[in-house]
């Protein structure tokens, strides 16, 4: 490893950083709480929590579970957190890496400051720069030189060994062991088989996040595992040289939907022509689709559970023609029921086009086609999701996310005082308000 990958991770503080990169670690943080709120309703999270508590117990250090308070170890609190996220699939992610960092990094970081009694919010808050820093440019790394593609649990546990390192105060040669452990053990697991076969082993964030942990720890002990080619290979070495310049958390995207983003475009299509042109799911007698590859691979059309929803177009695509929204509760099991839904859903086509499929990951583009019962045929054009960090939609859209989300969940007095402790985060008055609002839902 490096000298000034170390540097970085274990030097860099609050103010060092731009007030705009503070700035978006509040922001994601805001948006991965209220999708937390919303995944600890899942079966997921509960199974999740329940096992930690079971098999993750807390011994000479511990850390409640993130929406639930119970104490288990730093990596049972870490993989509890980062499933709960992932259970809901509405948070923040990154083009490139075609996955998502703040759902483990978070958690992870969570874990570690509540374990070794850390509480320092100016720390804090540079600890979530630092963790989309380096598993941003780890999951890059990582789908240049491996030919597979990997869950983002694969990066997330990097970024996540890294924050160890930092809260455990580890020297060099102890941080680069955990980066190494980290990438070893790090769930390579084929993202394309849950896509095709949706399941609660999602995206691996959880998962990576306590392999992340528990590298970091292990390299405490004197473990080895040494080196992370993802880190150190001399391919990648580009990616690590712009540390603390170029920022990549601000290449993050916000999701509108709590959906696989690949399904995001149609939806945004068929919720403009719907609002464009005053539609009733009744007039339409079908949704053609025309997206690229891997947005067609969202197969399910008549979801079974909560996941197979979450990882289709057709029926995140119906529900946003019959109800004009898709949320939280479009994509749990209450809703599946629906005729029309099911009715658009089944009658729908969806074809790829060569054009999106070149764009793709850098653009994610669909376009749609509403055929009306009269004979019409109302087209989108070529449509993106919004939120995209070309254009952003701005702080009120994530706060009226984070609070559609998290009140129904939380009660709005305490939704209002977490939204308020994020928006504090960095003045320096602690963490120990904020941490204490992270207990059971």
């Amino acid at each position: 490893m490096t000298s000034p990958f170390h540097d970085f991770l274990h030097d860099t503080r609050a103010q060092d950083l731009p007030p705009e990169v503070l700035a978006l670690a509040r922001r994601w943080l805001l948006d991965l709480l209220g999708v937390a709120a919303g995944g600890s309703r899942t079966a997921l999270s509960r199974i999740i929590r329940d096992h930690a508590a079971a098999q993750f117990g807390a011994g000479s250090r511990a850390a409640p579970m993130l929406m639930d308070g119970r104490q288990v170890s730093p990596a049972g609190a870490a993989l509890a957190g980062g499933m709960t996220i992932d259970a809901l699939d509405g948070h923040d992610g990154h083009k490139l890496t075609k996955g998502h960092v703040g759902c483990g990094s978070f958690p992870a970081l969570l874990a570690l400051f509540q374990s070794e009694g850390r509480v320092d919010d100016r720390d804090f808050l540079a600890g979530l720069v630092l963790g989309y820093e380096i598993g941003t440019r780890a999951g890059i790394a990582l789908h240049r030189t491996a030919c597979d593609y990997h869950t983002s649990g694969a990066w997330v546990a990097l970024a996540a060994a890294a924050l160890g390192a930092r809260v455990l105060g580890l020297d060099a040669a102890r941080t680069r062991e955990a980066i190494g452990i980290a990438e070893y053990h790090g769930p390579r697991s084929q993202m394309m088989r849950c896509i095709d076969h949706p399941t609660m082993v999602k995206d691996g964030s959880g998962w990576g996040a306590m392999a992340g942990v528990s590298a970091a720890f292990l390299a405490a002990d004197g473990f080895t595992g040494a080196p992370a080619l993802t880190v150190e290979g001399a391919d990648v070495a580009d990616l690590w040289a712009d540390l603390g310049r170029n920022w990549r958390i601000a290449e993050q995207y916000f999701k509108p939907f709590p959906v696989c983003r690949w399904a995001q475009p149609p939806v945004q299509a068929v919720l403009d022509l719907r609002a464009r042109h005053a539609l009733t799911p009744d007039q339409v007698e079908r949704i053609e689709i025309a997206t690229f590859h891997q947005s067609r691979r969202l197969a399910t059309r008549a979801p079974a559970s909560t996941e197979q929803a979450q990882y289709s177009t057709a029926f995140p695509a119906a529900v946003a023609l019959v109800r004009g929204r898709v949320d939280p509760q479009d994509v749990a099991e209450d809703s599946f029921a629906d005729p029309e839904i099911r009715r658009l859903a089944d009658a729908m086509t969806i074809t790829e086009r060569e054009d999106y499929n070149v764009a793709f990951p850098a653009r994610r583009l669909a376009d749609v086609r509403l055929v009306l019962r009269d004979g019409r045929v109302l087209e989108s054009g070529p449509t993106e999701a919004s939120g995209d960090p070309e254009a952003p939609v701005p702080m009120e859209a994530v706060r009226a996310k984070f609070r559609a989300y998290a009140a129904p969940v939380l009660g709005a007095t305490r939704t209002a005082e977490l939204e308020d402790a994020v928006d504090r985060l960095g003045d320096g008055t602690g963490a120990g308000r904020f941490f204490g609002l992270l207990g059971a839902a």
